[in-house]
Order: structure tokens, then sequence, then C-alpha cells
């Protein structure tokens, strides 16, 4: 039998919600604060995936503007129903501190590479809707509710109402159908029916290192709930040894062979600093119904495990895409991404000069509203980034340059600039939980150069800039930068008690030009490298 490789999405990739049409397989993932929101991977034999579109393209479907960090899209779920596809996902707000403000829609395509219909709106009751498609054609949305009072869980519960196609609303009473296991933070719900019963497969102990996936069931669609004795189907918790830790958030599949497998959340932290550097990404278990119709992993137990047994088809191996944009006109590579909203021809254009992207310099890289960034996944331990620009900037408030980001709050930055005594120069800075600062001594003098070509070389928890007049001679900018400060666990922390920042997403690479005067000078970028490097070093096998 083939094996499959864990994780088959890697990089940034949470959250996966799985279908089959006919021998196809997809998976939707969350994008958070990148735009266009939804990824959408494409499999025939569960081993080798590609991304083949991106459903929330438009702003009249997504307007993520001032959007916090980490929020965003949250939990896409995808279904498909009488030749119909459907994703309902949440536009997360606000998710800091007691309140949530999280809205909820549902878009739909007749095929699954769009186009996708504007949104209609749901509910804002909590996050992580999902939606269930009745054999009698009715459909129900669940989802957790938030319960923002003192004193209460706010992981409120698990809720369905019904979904009106016709009216395109949410009619009837709104039922609470499961309050969740000991674990807490019961989340993520998908209901699935088989065996003569309901089950109703969610996400617990929070998207952390101690995440789980639990099954619950019922002979009805509103219960009760009857979680699953044995507990949870999939968890990593105090388990540090293992590979794959964070694992949860699952969503069930059914193969045309009648093989069953769930796809989940799970992280890679290095060691022994346990940073997440490439997010949270998406692994597959093989699973089986047991004797008294629960719901298990094939293997036994509850671990997650790095190779899992394939079903028996033929290999089906996607064309590998380029490692360089060029630039040279038409769509950007469908891993290109930007922060909050579209790239838009008054910001990046391929038009004015042919070859080059011309990138107009808009807000600092602590705007949550006009960034003139496009970047993409980090989805390797080790990975280099390159490019090539021209700019000639007037003053120090105008940079352009290569990006390391993960947020606002945490970002490393080689970028030219004008500074007062070297001319056109390098610099660097960076910003780790919101404290800014410029780790050299003082900018590199790159007077009467008309090109300068900028490499970032990422090995695990290292980072070092390099730059380069030909991109034949490389010398390095500052020395070796501390990589896992691009960590989930570095982005999330925690002061006297409270939590004062959430990490969600990943490791991005890309360019960005900023023009803190206004006056919106452009750099032009030539090209754009994102490589893989590839070796397989003691830490990567500590890692697998």
């Amino acid at each position: 039998m083939p094996l499959i490789r864990n994780p088959i999405l890697p990089g940034f990739n949470p959250d996966p919600s799985v279908i089959r049409v006919g021998e196809d397989y997809y998976i939707a993932t969350s994008t958070f604060e990148w735009f266009p929101g939804v990824q959408i991977h494409h499999s025939r034999d569960l081993v080798h995936w590609q991304v083949i579109t991106h459903p929330l393209s438009r702003t009249s479907q997504l307007d993520m503007t001032g959007n916090p960090d980490s929020g965003g899209v949250w939990a896409p779920c995808l279904s498909y129903h009488e030749g119909t596809y459907y994703l309902v996902y949440t536009d997360v707000k606000s998710h800091m501190g007691p309140f949530k403000d999280t809205h909820n829609y549902v878009v739909t395509a007749q095929d699954i590479r769009g186009p996708w219909s504007e949104p209609v709106y749901l509910n804002s009751s909590g996050f992580d809707p999902s939606l269930f498609h009745e054999e009698d054609g009715s459909k129900w949305v669940v989802n957790l509710t938030w319960d923002h009072r003192k004193g209460r869980n706010p992981f409120g519960g698990i809720v369905i109402q019904e979904y009106s196609e016709e009216r395109k609303e949410l009619v009837g009473p709104i039922r609470k159908i499961f309050d969740g296991t000991s674990l807490g933070l019961t989340e993520g719900p998908h209901i699935y029916r088989a065996n003569g019963y309901y089950y109703l497969l969610t996400a617990e102990g929070g998207t952390r290192l101690g995440h789980a996936a639990t099954v619950a069931r019922a002979k009805t669609l509103f219960g009760p709930y009857e979680a699953d004795p044995s507990g949870p189907l999939l968890t990593s918790r105090d388990q540090p040894e293992l590979a794959l830790q964070k694992a949860g958030h699952a969503c069930l599949l059914e193969t045309p062979q009648d093989g069953l497998y769930i796809v989940h959340l799970c992280g890679r932290p290095l060691r022994p600093s346990g940073s997440c550097t490439l997010g949270r990404e998406t692994a597959i278990q093989k699973c089986e119904w047991t004797e008294d119709g629960w719901l298990a992993l094939a293997g036994g137990g509850s671990a997650p495990e790095v190779l899992v047994e394939g079903p028996q088809v033929e290999e089906h191996i996607f064309e590998e895409e380029p490692e360089t944009e060029h630039f040279t006109g038409g769509a950007f590579s469908i891993h290109l991404h930007s922060l909050r909203g579209p790239v838009t021809e008054d910001w990046a254009t391929v038009n004015e000069r042919p070859g080059f992207l011309r990138v107009y310099g808009r807000e600092s890289l602590y705007s949550k509203h006009k960034q003139s960034l496009i970047a993409r996944r980090q989805q390797s331990f080790g990975a280099e980034a390159e490019t090539a620009l021209e700019f000639a900037p007037e003053s120090y408030q105008q940079m352009a340059g290569l990006v390391y980001y993960y947020n606002t709050n945490n970002y490393y930055y080689l970028f030219l600039s004008r500074d007062e005594q070297a001319g056109l120069s390098v610099g660097i800075m960076s910003s780790s939980r919101g404290v800014y600062d410029e780790p050299l001594a003082a900018p590199v003098s790159t007077q009467g150069w008309t090109r300068c070509h900028l490499k970032a070389v990422i090995d695990h928890e290292s980072l070092q800039f390099y730059y380069s007049k030909d991109a034949v001679e490389w010398q390095p900018v500052g020395g070796t930068l501390d990589a896992a400060t691009i960590s989930d666990e570095n982005a999330e922390w925690v002061k006297d008690g409270f939590a004062l920042d959430q990490g969600f997403t990943g490791a991005f690479l890309g360019i960005c030009v900023q023009d803190l005067s206004g006056r919106r000078l452009h750099a032009d970028f030539d090209y754009f490298t994102y490589r893989e490097t590839g070796h397989i070093t003691d830490k990567d096998k500590e890692n697998t």
C-alpha cells in the first residue's frame, strides 16, 4: 500500500475541511488576515496536493481592512450537495478580551474553481460554522456559541439552526446540542451520519499543545449527544516525544474504496525550543469503525502518526510549480498573498514597466489597513527567498525590500532606503512582540547602485540576510538572527496572567514598500524567488 507522509499540507494551513467529489479530494484551510481568503487544495491519491483556488477573492466577499492580526477567516467548512459546492466561514473582526466579533457567511459555486457567489450572512453568535446536509434535503448550520459573561465558560457549547436556501437565512429555533467534554474549549464542530447515528466531531483542548479531536453521537440530529467514553479520537497532549504536536480540529473523509480518514491540524515544534516556525499545518490519519460503532484511529490509540497507509489508487503527481515569479504579466503565482485586501492596480502593477512589478509605498509594517506587501508561506524548515529591486528613495521614510513576516508585531525586514550619512543603503529592522529594533550598528552603503539584490536564508531557527550588486557575489548583512521570532509561540504572549496577543498564522516571505511621507514613491521588483533547500539535517530527523 502507498504511504502518506505527514503533514500533507506543510506550512501555514490550519483548520482543514475535506470533501470527496467522485475521485477528487478537496481540502479548505484557514487564511486569517491574508487575502484572498481560504486555500483550497486538490488531490486524487491523498498523497500529493496542489493549491487550485481561493474562493474569497473579492472585497464584496471579504473586506478585512482594520482586522486584527490572526483575525479574518477562521475555520472554513467546505461541503458538496447535488452539484453545488458550499463554503461557510467566519470573518473575525476582534478576538482579544471577553468579546469576539465573529460574522459567519456562506458562499456557493457550481465549480470548485469558481466563480463563487456573493456571501449570504448567517449569524455572529460564535465561530467555526459548519454546514450539514440532511438526507431529506434540509440544511443545518452548527457553530460554537461564545459566552462573554464573567464567570461563565466562554466556549458556550455547540448550537444548531436550520438554513433556508430559499430565503437565504437561518430559520427556526436555535438549539444547543453539546456542551463538550472535560477537555473544554469545545469548537470546530462537524456532523456526519453513519451506522444509524449522528456523529459530532469537535475540536477541544485549545489549538495548542493540549489540542484534541473528540467524537460524540446521538440517535437524532438534536441529541442528546453522548461523548465517546474512551476519550479523544486524536490528541498529542502530554506526549512531547511525538513529531506531530497540537493534533486536533479534524474532519472526516470516506474514500470510494470505503476507507476512512480524518484530516486534522498539527504543528511541528523544533527541538529543543518548541517553536513552530511553520505555523499550524494539516495532516491525515487512517480510521475505522469499532465494533460498538465509535470512530477510532486504525493504528490504535489516539496519537497522530507521521507515516499513514494510503488508499490503493493510481499515483497522481502534479506538475512542479516554478520557484521564481518573473512578473511578466497575467496572474501572479497562486501562492502569493496580500494583507487584508486584494492586490489592485493602484498600488501594485505589472503594466507600467513591462517585466517588473511596480509597488507603490503605503503604510508601515505595523499597519492593519493599507500595507503594500506581497508574500508567500514558508513551507520547509530550510528555505531561501530572493528578489532584485530598483528604488530611488529620497528620505529615510521611504523603504523597499525583502520581509520575513509573521504579523504586525513580529517580523524581520531587509530594506533599501536613504540615510543622511550612508546615502542609498541597506538596513534591517525587526519587531518582536511589538518591540521595534534595528540590529545593524549602521546602514550598509549601496551608493551609486542602480539595482540591489536581496536574499534571506532560513535554516530552522536561524535567519541570515544577504545583499548583492549582481546576484553572483553575495555579502551577509549583519549576523545570524533568531527565526523563532517568526513563530506561533513568540506571537502569543501573556503578561500578568492576561493574554496580550494570539498567533494563529505562520511565517511568510515576501516583498514590500513603505512611504511614510505619503508621497507614494514606488519600487520596481524584477523577480521574487522562493526556494526550499531540501537538504535533510539532524534537526529534520528529530522533527520527523
